[in-house]
C-alpha cells in the first residue's frame, strides 16, 4: 500500500518560508524530518503529496491504487501508529477538525477526497503533535528528540566514547553510530539524550547538554556551547552558542555568536559573530512575520529568534531583532539591525535592500552546494525561480519609484 505525506493547505501556508523549498513533511523536527518518523515506525517507503513545482524533487510515487494519506505536519508516536494502521479503506482518522490520515481505496482522488471530507470518520485517541506554526518547530524540537532517540536506539548498542579526556554525564542517555569522533568534550545528558549521528565530530572543549541531535557528517566546533533542545541536521558546522534551536541541514554557524530560539533552513551561512535576540526588553510576547496573513502576528511566545529560509546568508557581526523572518536567497550584511521581515532574493541591511537577482543567486548555490559535492541542478533552479516569482510580491522596493540614491553593490 502507498504511503503518501500530504500538504495540509491550511497548514503550509504558516509554515512558510521553510515550505516554499519543501513539502511539510521533509521539514526537521527533532531528529529526523517527520516523513523519515512515519517510514521508520510504518517500516516502508513514504511519498509526498505537496506543491506541483516541488513534486519533481518529491515525488508523489504510484498515482493510483490503495494508499494511508497521512497529514505532513503530524509527528507519529507508536499509539498513532497503531490507529492509523487500524484504519478500513474508506475510513478518515480525525484530531477536532484536523484530518489526520484516511485510508483509500484509491489515491486518484485524493484531491476531492481531502477537500470535500469523508464520511466515514473517528477519533485519535489522543491529541497529535502537529506542527502548525514555524515557532513550533522549535517548541516541539526538546520533546520529539527524545522520541525519536527512542525510535532509533531500541534494542542497539551504541559505539563506545574512547576518549579518555572527554567527560560524560548519564552515559545510558547517550548514543553514538558509527565513525564519530570526539575529542576532550564535556557530554550532559541527565536533563535529556544525545545522538551523535554516524561519521559527526566534536571538538575539543565542546560542552553538549541534552537533548541534543547531531546529524550525520555534522560537526560541533571548538568551544561551542549547545545549551539543550538543540537538532543540528546533516552536514552542518555548529559553534559559539546555541539554545533550543534547529538546522535543517547543509547549514553553518561555524563561530561565536548566539543562536536561540530559532530555525534555520539548509545552505545557510551565519557569519562570525552573528547573534539572535530572542527575548524582548519589556519581555512582551513576540510577533513575527506572516507570509500567510501578510502581516505580523502575535506568536504568544516570550522566546522567539530567527526563521531563515535556505540557501539564505548573512555577514560578520549581523544583529537579528527578536522574532526576524528572513526569506529564501537573501544575503544580509552591514551595520545595525536588519528589518524583522527581511524578503526572499533580498540584497542589503539596515541600510535598505534591492534584488538579489537569479542569475548572482545561482553564482552562490552552485559553489556552496558544489562542496557538499552535489549539483545545483534544473531541478533546483526551477524551484528557485519558482520561489524568487511567487516572492516578488515581498520586494516592495521593486515597486516603489526610482530614486537618486545609488543603489548598493550587488556585485
Amino acid at each position: 500500500m502507498t504511503v503518501l505525506l500530504f500538504d495540509d493547505p491550511a497548514i503550509r501556508p504558516q509554515l512558510l518560508p521553510f515550505t516554499f523549498t519543501r513539502p511539510v513533511a521533509a521539514l526537521r523536527c527533532g531528529i529526523l524530518t517527520v516523513a523519515e518518523k512515519w517510514q521508520h515506525r510504518l517500516q516502508q517507503p513514504v511519498h509526498y503529496l505537496t506543491q506541483q513545482y516541488l513534486q519533481a524533487k518529491f515525488p508523489a510515487g504510484p498515482v493510483g491504487g490503495p494508499a494511508l494519506v497521512i497529514n505532513g505536519a503530524v509527528c507519529p508516536d507508536d499509539l498513532l501508529v497503531r490507529q492509523v494502521q487500524g484504519l478500513a479503506p474508506g475510513q478518515a482518522l480525525l484530531d477536532g477538525d484536523l484530518l489526520v490520515a484516511a485510508h483509500l481505496a484509491d489515491a486518484a482522488n485524493i484531491a476531492e477526497l481531502i477537500q470535500d471530507g469523508f464520511t466515514d470518520t473517528r477519533q485519535v485517541a489522543e491529541p497529535v503533535v502537529a506542527l502548525r506554526e514555524v515557532w513550533h518547530l522549535f517548541l516541539h524540537n526538546g520533546a520529539e528528540i527524545r522520541r525519536d532517540f527512542a525510535l532509533l536506539t531500541h534494542g542497539r548498542e551504541s559505539q563506545p566514547i574512547g576518549d579518555p579526556h572527554t567527560i560524560v554525564y548519564a552515559p545510558e542517555n547517550i548514543f553514538i553510530e558509527e565513525g564519530v569522533r570526539i575529542r576532550a568534550a564535556i557530554l550532559n545528558a541527565e536533563d535529556g539524550p544525545i545522538y551523535l549521528g554516524k561519521n559527526s565530530q566534536v571538538h575539543e572543549g565542546a560542552i553538549i547538554k541534552g537533548p541534543l541531535a547531531l546529524g550525520e557528517g555534522s560537526h560541533i566546533n571548538a568551544g561551542a556551547k549547545m545549551r539543550g533542545d538543540n537538532t543540528v541536521g546533516p552536514h552542518c558546522k555548529v559553534g559559539g552558542e546555541v539554545g533550543n534551536s534547529i538546522l535543517m541541514g547543509y547549514s553553518n554557524k561555524g563561530h561565536d555568536g548566539y543562536l536561540g530560539n530559532s530555525v534555520i533552513g539548509e545552505w545557510c551561512n551565519l557569519g562570525a559573530d552573528t547573534n539572535t535576540s530572542n527575548l524582548k526588553n519589556n519581555y512582551a510576547p513576540v510577533k513575527i512575520w506572516s507570509h500567510s496573513a501578510g502581516r505580523f502576528v502575535n506568536t504568544g511566545q516570550q522566546f522567539c529568534g530567527l526563521m531563515m529560509g535556505d540557501h539564505s546568508k548573512c555577514g560578520i557581526n549581523t544583529m537579528f531583532n527578536t522574532g526576524t523572518v528572513v526569506g529564501v536567497g537573501a544575503n544580509i550584511f552591514g551595520a545595525g539591525f536588519p528589518r524583522t521581515f527581511i524578503p526572499s532574493f533580498s540584497w542589503g541591511g539596515a541600510a535598505g535592500f534591492e534584488t538579489f537577482k537569479m542569475p548572482k543567486v545561482a553564482e552562490v548555490a552552485e559553489r556552496v552546494m558544489a562542496r557538499r559535492h552535489l549539483a545545483y541542478d534544473a531541478t533546483e533552479q526551477a524551484i528557485m525561480q519558482h520561489v524568487f516569482d511567487e516572492t516578488a510580491k515581498d520586494r516592495i522596493w521593486e515597486k516603489a519609484p526610482v530614486r537618486d540614491t545609488p543603489a548598493l553593490n550587488a556585485e
